[in-house]
């Protein structure tokens, strides 16, 4: 396959790809986070802790990050398409039924079904971006798929807080499930096969191991695989968290929480536009070296404002900066991940997903152990992944060692 194909659609069929790809990114985060402003009804409804309600959490983000590992090394060896129709209508299936849940325990595992239907669209997505193109025009691609990627999981709660304003709990997953079938529609009008016979793997667990096995030694690879981890482990941190931290703790409606996500996902767009601009021109190792660095500094913050006990106002800056470090990092690490791995782009994608929804879903009923009555917790999970990602970037990665641009 020609490494300019997504240059010969025409302008029309472009955008459609484009708005398809856009739409299956952001079915993960969306699955994941859109019931965060639910949690405080659904703890009442159904007398739970916050601990069992984070349960309900990561369980989604541990569907997420299996699905992702099964899905992108069968679409390497399968095609693309099918795996995505496959996992896409699961998707639906399991939000209908999350929306009926006469339980906890069974809305637990049916969020766990959801998010190995949504892992699908996050691996594959990605994979047919590298599928149809290279060099400058990839990191154009990539970086619009990390701006969704970013902001998603913070737009979502907006979205998610208006929608309990309006409607019971559960309608949250009916808009889910409409959600998802409206990407299987537009998986079967708009996109194409852009993994062809000849190119796909072949062979048995063997065979699939040694994939794992070639993305995980590349040490550029790895790198951006722990960045990635650990970055999105402090903005999970914060995503997990702040529901609880602003509503309960310092006392502002769904409403007002909706507005401080807003702002804060003004930083993820900015973040990634200015990462991919960056990384384009320096290399996307040296802004990664900023990226830590901003993310290092916002989170040291959050705990010098809550030690100060001055209110939840000065901490909107340091979210927002903590965000904008997260979405100038996004578009830079898939490309260190995906650089070396065309023909096994599925395996290298499902790598990235997957150990940032595991770091993820560890964080989560960690920050739930401890009760949440100030912003530490939350400021201490996200400095330790700061510390983390800043270290598999200098210990890892190794920027020194690297060209000064990096561009497929």
């Amino acid at each position: 396959m020609e490494s300019d194909l997504g240059r010969q659609f025409s302008r029309r069929r472009r955008l459609a790809v484009i708005i398809t790809l856009g739409l299956l990114t952001g079915l993960g985060p969306f699955t994941i986070d859109l019931y965060l402003p639910a949690f405080p009804v659904i703890k009442q409804e159904w007398s739970l802790s916050d601990a069992q309600v984070q349960v309900t959490l990561s369980a989604t983000t541990l569907g997420f990050a299996l699905g992702q590992l099964i899905v992108g090394p069968l679409s390497d060896r399968l095609g693309r398409r099918w795996p995505l129709v496959v996992c896409s209508s699961l998707h639906v299936i399991s939000s209908v039924l999350v929306a009926i849940a006469p339980s906890v325990g069974f809305l637990t595992a049916m969020r766990m079904l959801q998010g190995i239907g949504a892992a699908g669209g996050a691996v594959v997505a990605m994979a047919m971006a590298r599928d149809l193109f290279s060099g400058r025009p990839l990191v154009v691609m990539l970086s619009r798929l990390a701006l969704i990627s970013g902001l998603a999981p913070i737009i979502a709660p907006i979205v998610g807080s208006w929608m309990v304003s309006i409607m019971p709990w559960r309608g949250i997953f009916w808009g889910l499930a409409a959600y998802g079938t409206l990407v299987v529609l537009l998986i079967v009008m708009t996109t194409v096969e852009t993994r062809p016979p000849e190119q796909r793997t072949r062979g048995g667990l063997g065979a699939l191991a040694k994939s794992f096995g070639v993305v995980v030694r590349d040490r550029v690879s790895l790198g951006g695989m722990l960045i990635a981890a650990f970055s999105f482990g402090g903005l999970f941190s914060y995503v997990s968290s702040s529901s609880v931290l602003l509503q309960s703790v310092y006392g502002l409606t769904a409403r007002g929480f909706g507005l401080v996500f807003a702002i804060c996902s003004c930083g993820v767009f900015i973040g990634v536009q200015t990462g991919s601009r960056l990384a384009q021109r320096y290399g996307p190792q040296w802004v990664l070296v900023i990226s830590t660095s901003v993310m290092l500094t916002a989170s040291l913050a959050v705990l010098v404002i809550n030690a100060a006990d001055i209110g939840y106002v000065p901490l909107v800056p340091a979210l927002f900066l903590f965000t904008f470090g997260f979405g100038s990092s996004a578009p830079c690490t898939q490309l260190l991940v995906l650089m070396n791995h065309r023909e096994r782009s599925g395996t290298a994608s499902s790598l990235l997903g997957a150990s940032s929804q595991i770091v993820g879903s560890m964080v989560g009923p960690l920050i739930g152990l401890v009760p949440m009555t100030s912003a530490v917790p939350m400021g201490t999970a996200m400095l330790a992944c700061a510390t983390l990602a800043t270290l598999a970037l200098w210990l890892v990665l190794r920027p020194h060692s690297m060209p000064r641009t990096a561009l497929v």
